[in-house]
């Protein structure tokens, strides 16, 4: 969709027409502080177009006097942040946000973080992450939206929506930036920056659509991503970056690099030294080198040698100066510090977190332990996270600030009455060191319940820090089965920010509840979930594994030949499918799961108008009842199977769903109305076809249960 402003075009092309090559090449140049460079010199001369990773207002206001007043041109600085879940306030990571599936909420988190960003000079923010990713065992996972294309283009236009809608008193805006294009999320053996290699079907049909969505949603900027794809590199990828992104897509925001990810092209080995990368970058079609040694130092020589067209570097400083006019920083260039205190860490975006974090936390199992009975009772808090602040920021907290995070042990002892008793032990460290025997008995001994506070701490996830084994980390698991032997009622409380192999604890435990990292207001939110005040909604958006050896494990998975619920083929005398001879081929949790502290009852499902035209719109209805004894949130999902087609289709697909409130008795009917065009698959030409035949279609509560039926399409 054109963006068409016919004042901001004259007046870019104007400046644009004013400019040296050398100026030129300084739009598209991004540094931060720790270049080795005269910085202040170099913005003097024009030559730096946009900082990044400043926080402190005072020094990115005196770095843009200069840029504006002491530069030939005065064009403005732009500076960018990566403000992945909060500013000031922190939220929960999104993977964990991921699990509310609601839109409403991301967007909300989107623009209550863009405000405390922008009040500090931030105009430009380095998110959403919306790669698709299956690897658990990545770092960067905790940043995503988990493993469905469906929901995660939702989410994705969610916080493209709420970054780029906010507007301060001075009306200045600030750009998103959808990252990172294209597949970083499917790395080899889970380690961040690793090759990925895909068919274009599985690249088009299950990792580009939240980049498309966010694309749709008007996302102003686009970041290359560090991986290599099928043998390219994202930073010099002409198919992903002209042809997908500017042709296919009609992008015509500002496209940049990751952090020397130019630079990179030369590990790679697609280029000999940084003046080849340059060359191949600006091939692709990356208009700003983020943090790199290569477009300062080589693009105006490659255009004064006739190598690169000066009309290609017009194309890419056209599209930053729009940016800048855009984000109304040209009119309002300073930012004014008096104006920081009421505008971060207000009591609406604490209000907001605690919601948040509500809504994010999913119970994974309850055998009827919560919520937690404590009239009278004591209640023994144990592990490496019940007194831990900084952990429950988790990765990429920003300005977050530990200090001002509540402990688990002072939320649960705030919440419990009078007399109630709370016995409060370490047990481990997060990793290595040896259990505290003596002090964890005595208080399991004490106690009429347990609650195990166990997980990873904040830097075992996020960038480069990747895990191969994602069971409990250190001896938590060793502390966790001496507590559940003690013959006590045994809650686990688990914070991190990755799906982790738990299946002793599924096993052993009597209730689990899935905590996250839940930013500024993790602890009170779990303790409104352990006490009843608040009934658990949060559904996966990620499966979680049985074993790392199921890796990658997710729902929409194809059948194959023989699959593994046939009846297999006989050869050599045996059955064979695709299976395991040592596990399930199922997840411990599948995608979409998550309990209630309330029963709710799927019935009558129906389909009205079947068949239906590849034109028309299928009607679905089911009855949702709850039929327990609290209010609560029930997340209906929609999923649809292929039954025939002429390429292979995954063995189930989410299409839709409803978050739907209900009273204690309550009763609804649930509608959904799916558009024929939302069946639509690339065919053998790798062209979107809608194809007649027949659908199998359930509506449920988790990609494993529904109630099922069948429709047609002609």
């Amino acid at each position: 969709m054109k963006n068409v402003n016919p004042a901001r075009d004259q007046f870019c092309k104007e400046l644009l027409s004013c400019m040296t090559l050398d100026e030129k090449v300084g739009q598209m140049l991004q540094a931060n502080l720790n270049w080795d460079q005269d910085i202040k010199q170099l913005i003097r001369e024009g030559r730096i177009g946009s900082m990044l990773t400043i926080r402190d207002v005072s020094k990115f206001n005196e770095l843009q006097h200069i840029a504006v007043q002491e530069s030939r041109l005065g064009i403005p600085l732009i500076l960018g942040n990566d403000i992945i879940h909060g500013y000031r306030t922190i939220y929960p990571i999104p993977l964990a946000l991921s699990c509310s599936w609601n839109t409403d909420l991301v967007e909300a988190v989107a623009q209550a973080s863009i405000s405390e960003a922008l009040a500090h000079g931030t105009s430009w923010n380095f998110s959403p992450m919306v790669d698709i990713s299956r690897e658990p065992r990545w770092g960067r996972v905790a940043e995503g939206a988990g493993e469905d294309p469906v929901l995660g283009s939702a989410i994705s236009q969610a916080w493209v929506r709420g970054y780029q809608s906010y507007k301060d008193e001075e009306g200045r805006s600030a750009a998103a930036c959808v990252k990172h294009f294209a597949a970083y999320g499917q790395p080899e053996s889970g380690k961040d920056y690793n090759s990925v290699d895909m068919s274009e079907r599985r690249l088009r049909e299950e990792y580009l659509p939240p980049y498309k969505a966010a694309i749709d949603a008007g996302v102003r900027t686009v970041m290359t991503s560090f991986n290599d794809l099928n043998g390219v590199p994202a930073t010099a990828n002409v198919f992903l970056m002209k042809q997908v992104l500017r042709q296919e897509w009609g992008f015509e925001g500002v496209l940049i690099s990751d952090f020397d990810a130019i630079g990179e092209l030369i590990h790679h080995r697609i280029a000999a030294d940084h003046r080849e990368a340059t060359l191949k970058a600006i091939q692709a079609g990356v208009d700003i080198d983020m943090m790199g040694n290569a477009y300062h130092f080589h693009l105006a020589d490659l255009v004064r040698e006739g190598v690169v067209a000066e009309s290609v570097i017009d194309e890419s400083v056209l599209r930053i100066l729009k940016l800048k006019y855009d984000l109304g920083i040209f009119d309002a260039p300073y930012f004014e510090e008096a104006k920081i205190a009421e505008t971060v860490y207000k009591p609406e975006h604490l209000t907001l977190a605690e919601k948040a974090a509500q809504e994010s936390m999913v119970l994974l199992k309850n055998d009827g332990a919560l919520p937690l009975q404590v009239q009278g009772k004591t209640i023994a808090l144990i592990g490496p996270l019940a007194e831990e602040q900084q952990s429950l920021l988790g990765c990429w907290k920003f300005s977050g600030r530990a200090e001002d995070v509540e402990t688990l042990h002072q939320a649960m002892q705030d919440a419990l009455p009078t007399d109630s008793r709370l016995i409060v032990e370490k047990g481990c460290d997060f990793e290595g060191g040896e259990i505290d025997f003596d002090a964890v008995i005595e208080a399991a001994n004490q106690a009429d319940v347990i609650i195990m506070a166990l997980g990873e701490s904040d830097v075992m996830n996020g960038e480069a820090h990747n895990r191969a084994d994602i069971r409990l980390p250190g001896q938590q698991q060793e502390l966790a089965d001496l507590l559940m032997a003690s013959g006590k009622p045994v809650i686990a409380v688990l914070f991190s920010g990755r799906a982790l192999v738990i299946p002793e604890l599924n096993q052993n435990a009597n209730a689990i509840l899935m905590a996250w990292h839940g930013g500024s207001r993790t602890a009170k939110a779990v303790s409104q979930i352990l006490m009843g005040e608040v009934n658990p909604s949060g559904r996966l958006t990620a499966s979680f594994p049985l074993s790392v050896g199921q890796i990658p494990v997710y729902y929409a998975h194809k059948s194959t030949g023989r699959p593994v619920d046939s009846v297999g083929i006989v050869q050599f005398n045996e059955a064979h499918r695709s299976n395991y001879l040592d596990l399930s081929n199922h997840p411990l949790y599948p995608f979409g799961y998550g309990l209630s502290y309330t029963q709710f009852v799927y019935s009558d499902l129906r389909i009205k108008n079947s068949p239906i035209s590849n034109k028309g719109t299928l009607e679905v209805s089911v009855t949702l009842h709850n039929a327990g004894a609290m209010a609560g949130t029930e997340t209906v999902q929609l999923y649809i199977q292929d039954c025939f087609a002429s390429v292979t289709r995954p063995v189930k697909e989410l299409k839709q769903w409803r978050k739907v409130s209900l009273a204690v008795g309550e009763t609804r009917d649930i509608i959904f109305s799916l558009p024929a065009k939302s069946l639509s698959f690339l065919g053998m030409d790798m062209q979107p076809i809608v194809e007649p035949g027949k659908f199998r279609l359930w509506v449920g509560p988790n990609a494993a249960e529904g109630l099922e039926s069948s429709f047609e399409l002609v």
